[in-house]
């Protein structure tokens, strides 16, 4: 019988949420142990098997020398590398401090900013080795982490939604808050939480990112017109959960000038 392909977890500079999100999992989470070897998930086990690994999930965002060391060493055990999560795939939060002087964090919040090893910034995963397949989210969506995780193990393309929250909202029957003078990221947001802040009578607040070809200088400039927002509110809506996403990113500069 052959070896069963081998996944492996791993943890950079994040709140742990995305892993969590696999663990939720749970049913599922079990029918897919049956057919793969967890080979490292602190999370969900002591156990940690020793690489090549067949699929590595990385959830975080590089922000330190060692996290900068370990990626290129998990990128040369794993086949396939897919980054998981807002951290993973844009920074994150903590690529706030990329708009910033870190030092000036550092010496503000720690006592000893002396023993603080940190990068000036905090970065994608993509942005140090080659990544397979990001997936986005902050969380991400169990649905489509396992979606993701068998398509590959089965040498398939993923089916995951390129276009935005407002496609969810129209299915799930739900009146565009914008109408209601409530700004909102969802024209520019990509699609995975099932709009669930539009649902609840709230904006959407960018957490799955960026979607495919988005216009977020158009949508800034609307909310600006109907003075549902002015250039500082959108210089932070852009600077979110997906700072160093480059789409937010270039928009959230624009209005910062």
């Amino acid at each position: 019988m052959s070896e069963k392909p081998k996944l492996a977890v791993w943890k950079f500079s994040s709140c742990d949420g995305c892993q969590l999100s696999l663990l939720d999992c749970e049913d599922e989470l079990l029918a897919i142990t049956g057919v793969i070897t967890v080979a490292n998930f602190v999370e969900a086990s002591r156990e940690v098997l020793p690489g090549p690994y067949d699929v590595s999930l990385v959830e975080g965002s590089v922000t330190t020398p060692h996290e900068k060391e370990l990626i290129q060493e998990i990128r040369k055990e794993s086949a396939i590398l897919i980054s998981i999560g807002a951290c993973a795939t844009a920074g994150g939060i903590q690529a706030l401090k990329n708009f910033a002087d870190v030092k000036d964090y550092v010496s503000a919040v720690y006592a000893h900013p002396e023993y603080i090893k940190t990068l000036a910034t905090a970065t994608a995963i993509s942005e140090h080795v080659k990544v397979d397949y990001e997936l986005r989210g902050c969380p991400i969506n169990k649905e489509q982490l396992l979606e993701v995780v068998i398509a590959l193990l089965q040498k398939r393309r993923p089916n995951i939604p390129l276009y935005s929250v407002c496609i969810e909202c129209k299915r799930r029957g739900t009146s565009c808050v914008m109408v209601k003078g409530t700004p909102c990221m969802g024209p520019v947001t990509q699609a995975g939480c099932n709009a669930l802040c539009p649902a609840h009578n709230r904006g959407c607040y960018g957490c799955f990112g960026p979607m495919e070809m988005p216009n977020g200088r158009s949508l800034g400039n609307w909310m600006i017109d109907k003075k549902m927002a002015e250039p500082k509110d959108l210089v932070r809506m852009f600077r979110t959960f997906n700072a160093d996403a480059p789409a937010f990113k270039e928009a959230g500069n624009s209005y910062e000038k």
